[in-house]
């Protein structure tokens, strides 16, 4: 299995219960091949980012879900599978100076997820920040208070401004979702400095389309950005980040920006493995997949989620494919799973069918938006919704008992409001410690 993620944890852990017998006798193993050891719940990283959920919250660790798996920490380099071989490399290839290593399966199961999609805008490699990983969540939240903490401190007003400016770029849920969070926690922190009002912070969401989050529907969509101007939020929709060298954002629309965050939340594509397989792709480089899930035209493959092309049985409009979210992926998991046990043991497959219920969205603290089953809902129940139904989704019951506990806490007590950032780099005292005082290399130790 290629992937830890939405798909690869929960077709691994309905796998094992469905190949109870077979595991244990020996004649089945599962082994899932993830460059990280835990699954990220990615709905949660806006409220990890703002602080109302610990970040080890956020990630379920595999070893103790998947305790029948063999989990392989590694990153899969490219398939053969007319061969019925992957290449991968893992922390143990490094060490020996192997480079990779050949892994042989009897059924291939591959779902690496999606990547940030960047385009060649001038500066962005250099000063972007993504928010598709908990490190990356946390690294922003560390991020926009030292930038508080820069504008406290400084004396210059050019610094401070550039300072207290954060551009998003990206209308979608991520973008919309994190901007919101930070900006309340950024509100609610400005309170202990003494010369830092939420009024002098400015935020800026660019949106190259019409609309934001286009999921939750038009009318929920306007509202949201109603919502987000009426908390000062500069929301510049049919724009485009141009450029962000030396740090100033230039819109499209003629508009310059100094700034010091640029956070690209500007869409996915699929993982690059993708490319490194003989398995067919669409034109969007994703996998053709069959609606049972096996990949079209290959036997003993199969691949669901965002590096899927799935079709979806349920709509009107032929050639319609499911949409790469995690509402989709929970449930291909379901079926992928019991598809796979039931290929093995000879019985037929089933189609994967679910009609779409609709979308929830967080826009900060008790705000949100939501278009459930036709029903339109904003502010305190479109929230408390979208809290209901991701804690009911995240996987295992310790990890929602986790969950829980945490926001009641949050609720009796004061946000935190501590910036981590030596966290990216903690051996940084200790290197200036070690290091021999300047014109001292030659002494003797002692």
């Amino acid at each position: 299995m290629v992937g830890g993620g939405y798909v690869g944890l929960y077709t691994a852990l309905r796998l094992q219960r469905q190949l109870r017998a077979e595991l244990r006798a020996g004649t089945a193993e599962i082994a899932v091949v993830t460059p990280e050891p835990y699954m990220t719940y990615q709905p949660f990283l806006p409220e990890a980012a703002a602080g109302s959920i610990s970040p080890r919250h956020v990630v379920v660790p595999l070893r103790r879900v998947l305790d029948r798996c063999r989990i392989v920490i590694g990153e899969v380099r490219s398939v053969d599978h007319a061969k019925r071989t992957a290449t991968l490399s893992t922390l143990a290839t490094e060490e020996e100076g192997t480079g990779t290593v050949d892994m042989t399966y009897d059924e291939l199961v591959i779902a690496p997820g999606s990547v940030s999609r960047t385009l060649p805008v001038p500066g962005l490699a250099d000063h972007g920040i993504g928010f598709k990983t908990v490190e990356e969540a946390i690294g922003l939240r560390n991020h926009v208070i030292e930038q508080m903490d820069i504008a406290s401190s400084t004396r210059d007003p050019a610094i401070r401004d550039a300072a207290l400016t954060f551009v998003f770029v990206g209308g979608g849920y991520a973008g919309v979702e994190a901007l919101a969070e930070l900006e309340d926690m950024a509100r609610y922190t400005a309170r202990y400095y003494h010369n830092v009002k939420p009024e002098d912070l400015r935020w800026v969401l660019v949106e190259a389309s019409d609309r934001i989050l286009p999921e939750v529907g038009e009318e929920m969509g306007r509202y949201a950005i109603r919502e987000l101007r009426g908390r000062n939020i500069d929301v510049r929709l049919r724009t485009r980040l141009e450029t962000c060298e030396d740090r100033v954002a230039v819109l499209s629309d003629g508009t310059r920006l100094p700034t010091r965050t640029v956070v690209w939340t500007a869409g996915v594509k699929p993982a690059p493995v993708l490319a490194a397989t003989d398995l067919p792709l669409d034109e969007r480089g994703r996998i053709r997949c069959t609606a049972e899930l096996t990949v079209d035209g290959v036997a003993h493959a199969w691949a669901a989620g965002d590096a899927a092309a799935v079709p979806d049985v349920t709509a009107k409009e032929p050639g319609k494919e499911c949409a790469p979210n995690a509402q989709h992926a929970v449930r291909q998991a379901k079926v992928l799973a019991e598809n796979i046990a039931a290929s093995l043991r000879g019985e037929p497959l089933k189609e994967y069918a679910h009609a779409y219920v609709g979308s929830v969205a967080s826009l900060g603290l008790h705000k949100g938006v939501a278009h459930v089953y036709g029903r339109k809902l904003k502010g305190y129940p479109a929230w408390f919704m979208h809290r209901a139904y991701h804690l009911s989704r995240v996987p295992t019951f310790n990890r929602k008992a986790r969950v829980l506990a945490e926001w009641t806490l949050s609720g009796l007590f004061k946000r935190e409001i501590v910036s981590l950032g030596s966290l990216e780099h903690p051996r940084a005292e200790f290197e200036l410690a070690a290091a021999p005082p300047p014109g001292d290399g030659d002494k003797p130790q002692s």
